[in-house]
């Protein structure tokens, strides 16, 4: 098995579509990186494999070396920085282009998520986040029972749930839970996103969809809640572009004034700063983004759990 020489292996599940859960595997995955863990990703979304659109290196192609394949870099090292190197791993690197479908029937994706447990090459890494789909399909009962077989003791550090307020999510995530209770993988907690849309322009965050749902059914279920995210428009356009987020004057989150807090680098004006695509890394850039502090602490919490 591949995974041998990893610390922690961490799902991060959802028993609902559009929840955003490969949003919140790549930030977990940038702010552990940032924090000067290596960091590796597996996309076991196998009909919807969108982490390499998330990191920007969906052109990106797998290199087989003996033994398997080596997964897709997304930024070396920095020790200097304090920065961990981050590897990904999706179908979507196999496929030949963007919009090809993959029509495969339950035991083709069983196959699949074995053979990508056991055939990447990941070497040493510090966590390794696993997106999976939403539900509790043959992919999940697949990389259960893989992982609990083959895993070293203690390595299946847990999984991170993502939900959003909504009753109408919460309740497919419930399921989630249960899935976890009945397969003996822990709960490390619950994240609740979209809690909240930061307007680009007004420098206000409205609860669009509520809060608070995704903190009730963590008490139902006695799990830890690890916190709220809101929307940022400002990193859907840093994934889409590569341009590093700016606010408005007065943009206030958690506490913290991003428009005084983070200003434009080289002397930019900020008005126009957007709209020039910086050439830095992803995690470099992420840090300007106001969601950047919410997951920091949220990724502290995930290593204090894990030890």
């Amino acid at each position: 098995m591949s995974l041998h020489k990893i610390k922690h292996i961490v799902l991060v599940l959802s028993g609902k579509g559009g929840v955003g859960k490969s949003s919140v595997t790549t930030q977990l995955a940038l702010s552990l990186s940032l924090a000067g863990h290596s960091v590796g990703v597996l996309d076991v979304d196998l009909t919807g494999p969108s982490i390499p659109r998330m990191f920007n290196i969906e052109h990106a192609k797998v290199t087989s070396a003996p033994g398997g394949w080596l997964p897709v870099p997304v930024h070396p090292a920095k020790p200097e920085a304090g920065i961990g190197e981050l590897r990904c791993m999706s179908l979507g690197f196999l496929l030949q282009g963007r919009g090809d479908a993959v029509v495969w029937r339950g035991p083709k994706k069983t196959a699949m998520i074995r053979q990508f447990l056991s055939d990447v090459l990941w070497g040493e890494l510090d966590y390794l986040l696993i997106d999976t789909p939403p539900g509790t399909s043959d992919e999940h009962i697949s990389l259960a029972e893989t992982l609990l077989k083959d895993a070293l003791p203690g390595q299946v550090a847990g999984a991170v749930v993502v939900t959003t307020p909504q009753a109408v999510a919460t309740a497919d995530v419930r399921k989630e839970l249960n899935f976890c209770k009945k397969t003996g993988i822990p709960v490390i907690g619950v994240v609740e996103n979209m809690a909240g849309f930061v307007c680009p322009n007004c420098a206000e965050c409205t609860n669009i969809f509520g809060k608070g749902g995704g903190q009730v059914m963590a008490d139902d279920f006695g799990v830890p809640f690890l916190g709220r995210v809101p929307i940022d428009p400002q990193f859907v356009i840093l994934i889409e572009t590569g341009k590093r987020p700016v606010y408005p004057k007065g943009t206030t989150i958690n506490g913290q004034d991003f428009s005084a807090s983070m200003p434009p680098s080289s002397g930019e004006n900020p008005a126009t700063s957007h709209e020039v695509k910086d050439a830095g890394a992803l995690a470099e850039k992420y840090k300007s983004c106001s969601l950047e502090p919410i997951f920091r602490k949220l990724t502290q919490d995930i290593i204090t759990s894990v030890g």
